[in-house]
């Protein structure tokens, strides 16, 4: 059997993700096409070729020597690809020849808009670069960020390689290296991207902000992973975003639960005028049934759940990094997301009078069999301004569109949009922050509340400090003296936003 898929649009071979199965079993014959890159949890050797649903990637064209019998064949590459099946009849003695197109429904980057998984764990060296932008363009990903993983103990998936020294691209494609580290079970786990160097001090392994300082120095960006819902992460959110250290969270993602969209402390932050630009990713390979981390719908999958930044020219690591550092995102699971208002996108901030008006619009692009649109919300101040849903007139599950204009603005508001599609699938934007004469944009309304909600969370973490655990993963009351110091920072600004905010 020799099979090419060919991207519709260029009529050239193209890196597909491919699964074959006999009777609803897989075929355990690999072809020597596939890109074969060693993955697994805790740095082991849970896989190489065979992604964990027993899918492979190849470059475009794979053979196989199979018995007779039939076969079913799916092809994927990714959201804005149009999934296939196929059945292939095997007969004894005859080759069989197949040539299948693979065709978009949109390409975001003719847009503007570049794709990323902000959160892959594989181990890389120079020998692997060319395998993995394999997996990348299979999955017709623009960026894949691999982060070296670490704990109190050790660091895991190593890179040879950081910031421009650890860029591998091909064409309007590119692999560049992150570091997940710290992780505690107290604070949460720390994201770092684009860095000049990693960052890690394990002497003073819990103080997070003295991570997030060096990043800032080597021309990184700094956040909390896992939508800081899961090893308490909104303590940390709290506790260094207050303080002003703290760049992205990462929106969507499915180690939490099977729903991918979760905004509870994204929209704390906000609504206390703190930015977050919005992020995203697989956190391959831990996050899928496959190891038990994740819903059981899900198998730990590359760019199941991704991020798209706008940039400013052409694709370039460092257009792509500009675009995130100015927070010019929004995140997907399959929907594709565009946010104005007026002229400013996701991430910009705009400054008006007081009195005067802006005008919103916000559209959300799918297609009707693979990614049905449901809803798209204008979201201000955790509140809907304005909503569609596909029923309604002029709207649909391919295409859903709103305008809505704000008028007589006395206060500042940040401003996003979010859509619903189908089962498991969702986007939101990072927001546009809009200032009157120059002011903030928080949420007057909620403002008690989150604080009120902060103090608690530091609290809970003040508690965390008083037992002297008996696991050795826990080690924050080993901290407690400098992480109380930390607290005690924050609780001031907390005081002070009382007194700024009211």
């Amino acid at each position: 059997m020799e099979v090419t898929i060919a991207d519709a649009g260029t009529g050239k071979p193209t890196p597909v993700r491919v699964r074959l199965t006999q009777a609803d079993r897989p075929v355990a014959q690999l072809p020597p096409e596939a890109a074969a890159v060693m993955y697994g949890l805790w740095d082991h050797a849970d896989g190489y070729g065979f992604q964990p649903d027993s899918a492979f990637y190849v470059p475009g064209t794979f053979t196989l020597s199979l018995p007779p019998g039939r076969y079913q064949l799916a092809i994927s590459k990714g959201p804005e690809y149009l999934d296939q099946a196929h059945e292939l009849v095997i007969q004894a003695g005859k080759a069989l020849k197949k040539t299948y197109k693979i065709a978009r429904w949109i390409n975001t980057a003719e847009r503007g808009w570049y794709s990323a998984d902000g959160h892959i764990h594989i181990r890389r060296s120079p020998r692997e670069d060319p395998l993995l932008i394999n997996w990348i363009q299979a999955e017709d990903l623009r960026v894949g960020v691999l982060l070296r993983m670490g704990d109190f103990w050790e660091t895991y998936y190593p890179q040879y390689a950081w910031g421009e020294k650890g860029v591998y691209q091909t064409g309007d494609y590119l692999l560049t290296s992150g570091q997940e580290d710290p992780r505690t079970p107290e604070v949460g786990h720390a994201v770092g991207i684009g860095a000049s160097d990693r960052v890690r001090y394990r002497d003073e392994y819990y103080l997070y902000d003295k991570v997030f300082d060096q990043i800032h120095k080597l021309g990184g960006v700094t956040g909390y992973a896992h939508q800081a819902e899961s090893f308490h992460g909104y303590r940390g959110l709290v506790l260094d975003g207050l303080r002003g250290k703290v760049d992205m969270l990462e929106l969507l993602q499915f180690c939490v639960s099977e729903q991918p969209l979760r905004t509870d402390h994204y929209y704390h932050m906000l609504d206390l005028g703190i930015p977050l630009t919005a992020t995203a990713g697989s956190d391959f390979p831990w996050c899928g049934h496959d190891h038990e981390h994740g819903p059981p719908e899900r198998t730990a999958r590359i760019g199941n759940a991704r991020f798209y930044t706008y940039l400013n020219g052409p694709f370039s690591y460092q257009n792509w990094k500009a675009g995130l550092a100015a927070g010019h995102t929004f995140v997907s699971s399959g929907p594709i997301l565009e946010l104005k208002v007026n002229s400013a996108i996701p991430g910009d901030r705009l400054n008006v009078k007081a009195g005067g008006n802006i005008t919103i619009t916000a559209h959300a692009y799918g297609h009707s069999s693979q990614v049905p649109l449901e809803a798209l919300e204008i979201i201000g101040h955790d509140k809907v301004l304005g909503r569609v849903t596909k029923g309604q007139a002029g709207q649909s599950s391919e295409h859903l569109t709103l305008t809505l204009d704000q008028t007589n603005l006395q206060h500042g508001m940040w401003i996003a949009a979010r859509c619903i599609a189908g089962p498991q699938q969702a986007a939101h934007t990072t927001p546009v922050y809009v200032t009157v004469d120059g002011g903030g944009f928080h949420n007057p309304e909620t403002t008690e509340r989150y604080l009120t909600l902060s103090e608690q969370y530091l609290t809970e973490l003040e508690q965390e400090l008083e037992k002297d655990q008996q696991k050795p993963e826990f080690q924050a009351w080993y901290y407690r003296k400098a992480l109380k110091t930390r607290i005690d920072e924050t609780r001031k600004v907390i005081d002070d936003l009382r007194k700024k905010l009211k």
